[in-house]
This record gives structure tokens, sequence and C-alpha cells, in this order.
């Protein structure tokens, strides 16, 4: 998927190159029909290679002076072309390529074959576009994550405070984004009751990923049964439609919120399995975030799916009060 959108992106840039062409030479002939001296000038500096190799052609031995005054005479002719220019109220760049990134010139790739930073950003805000979370980021990420909104007060028969675990939490969440290209085998199971920070954790953990260049998918397991359904029965594809359902496996991060909370049965059971089976096997990572405890998890799903989830992830409880009803 991320070949895809380079590809994508290189055909963009390449359009706005062709564009920008386009639209020189139009420049060009408004100024040649208003000042047809610039045309001749620039005629003549068009040929100072022919001129340059005809030089030393000529006298291969003794080429220097030759070339110093065929330079010369394109640095007159320069001077005069500005001065035209001037005179007639042309700005000195408008004939000349104007570049949306002067940097890479429009290509995507700097002189030492490096992406642009203007081709990184193409790809993140691709990649946020996808990712099904545009707005839910602007809100929810680690700088506006505030740890002091859980309680430090014993609750129930947990070992350590809700604020305490939400630290432990914390680290494995931030230590789940710095680690991600090296632990090719980590998974994280978010659990627990709603209103205890599953979601904003798991926003948290994109934008991180995203503003990496990184192509996360954030989808609802409802919303994901719902691509798998339209893929498998849906006569007519669409490029959207195939697109959705490839990133279920190809994107770097698959976000599977509220598992549990779609139709359950033989159907959903195979294509869950299939989706975090085939994602397993490629090292790509995976965060599902569930309402339901472990029991719930064993009774709803197929053993197949209970081995894969409690067999390759990192399982972290959330529990306290339902933070919504404290605000």
């Amino acid at each position: 998927m991320y070949d895809e959108f380079t590809k994508e992106i290189l055909l963009e840039y390449e359009k706005t190159r062709d564009a920008e062409i386009k639209a020189l030479e139009k420049r060009k002939r408004e100024v040649y029909e208003k000042i047809p001296k610039v045309k001749q000038i620039d005629n003549t500096i068009g040929k100072t290679g022919i001129l340059i190799s005809k030089a030393i052609l000529e006298n291969p031995i003794d080429y220097e002076k030759a070339l110093e005054k065929i330079h010369k005479e394109m640095e007159y002719l320069k001077q005069e072309k500005a001065i035209l220019l001037t005179e007639n109220n042309v700005p000195m760049n408008y004939l000349e390529l104007n570049y949306k990134c002067s940097n890479c010139k429009d290509t995507g790739f700097l002189e030492n074959g490096k992406k642009c930073n203007c081709f990184k950003q193409k790809l993140i805000t691709r990649a946020y576009f996808m990712s099904n979370m545009e707005k839910g980021l602007q809100k929810e990420n680690f700088q506006t994550f505030d740890i002091n909104l859980f309680s430090d007060e014993p609750f129930e028969n947990e070992t350590l405070t809700p604020k305490q675990n939400m630290q432990n939490i914390l680290a494995v969440c931030e230590g789940f984004v710095f680690n991600f290209d090296t632990k090719s085998n980590e998974n994280l199971l978010f659990y627990g009751t709603t209103g205890l920070g599953k979601t904003f954790l798991c926003n948290c953990i994109a934008k991180a990923l995203l503003d990496k260049g990184k192509i996360v998918v954030y989808q609802t397991s409802f919303r994901i049964l719902e691509i798998l359904e339209n893929h498998k029965f849906k006569k007519q594809k669409n490029k959207t439609l195939e697109t959705s359902y490839q990133l279920l496996f190809d994107s770097d991060l698959l976000i599977i919120d509220d598992l549990g909370t779609e139709l359950t049965n033989a159907f959903t059971n195979t294509e869950i399995f299939n989706i975090i089976n085939s994602r397993l096997i490629q090292n790509k990572k995976i965060i599902i975030s569930t309402n339901l405890s472990p029991l719930e998890i064993a009774n709803t799903y197929s053993d197949r799916v209970f081995s894969r989830i409690f067999g390759a992830f990192t399982s972290l409880n959330f529990y306290g009060k339902d933070l919504r009803w404290e605000k």
C-alpha cells in the first residue's frame, strides 16, 4: 500500500511539473509578443552549449579564450534581458519555472537521492486521510494526555490504583511507538469497560506513528466486517472499497476498535481470524480495543481467534471509574 501511495504522489509531482511547464510557455509567449528583443536574447542564450562545443572542436588545445568570450557575451545578454524586463514591469522570475518546492524542484527527491520533506509530508497527509482519524487526532494525542484524570485511590481488588495502572499502560504505549520498527512481534490488546481511555490511547499511538510517515488504519470491528462483506459479496467493486480492504492487511498498523460490538457468527469469526492471522504472519502490527473481558472474548470468538489474540498480544487491563461521567 505504501508503494501505491508513492506512485500516486509521484504522479501528482509529474502533473505539477507539466502544468508549470505549460504555464511557463504561456508566460513566454506573452513576454515575447510584448518585447520581441527578449525572444531573440533567449534564442541566443539557448545556443550557448552549441557555441561552447564548437569552440572546443575548432581549437581543442587553446579554447579557454574563446570560452571566456562566449561567457562574457552571455552575461551581457542576460543583463540586457534583465533591463528590458524591468523597464516593462515584468518580474525577473516571470520567465522561470516556479516550483512549489524549490528544494526538490517538484520531483519529491533531493540531489542526494533522499526523499524531500514535501514528499514525506504528502505521505503523512495521505496516511492521515486513509487512517479514518483526521479529526480525533487533533485533540487526542500524547501531548494532550492527562494522567491526573485517573484516580490515585485503590480500586476494588486491584493491586495498583487506576493512576498507577495507567502510568504503566502509558509507558507500554510510548514504548510501542518508540520500538515500532524494531519489535516486529509486538501487538497490544486494550480491554476494560467504557470511558477508561482506551480510544484516547489508540489515538495517541496512531498520531505519533502517522507523524513518522507510517500508514495507520483505525476502524471499528463493525466497519471492518462491513468492508469484508462488501468485498466478498458485492458484485461491483470500486477503487475505494478495494483500497479499504487492502489496507486492512497492508497498513503498518491496524487498530480494531470496539471488538465484540459486531454481529458474531461463523463468517465474522473466520474473517476476524483471517485478518489477525495474516497480519501476524506478515509482522504487521495490530492494536485491539474491546469492552469485553478475556473470558467474554473466549466465549464470543472461536478458539483460534482467542488463541491468536492472547498468544501474540500484550494484554493491558483498563480499570477505574468511567472518566466521561467524572467529567
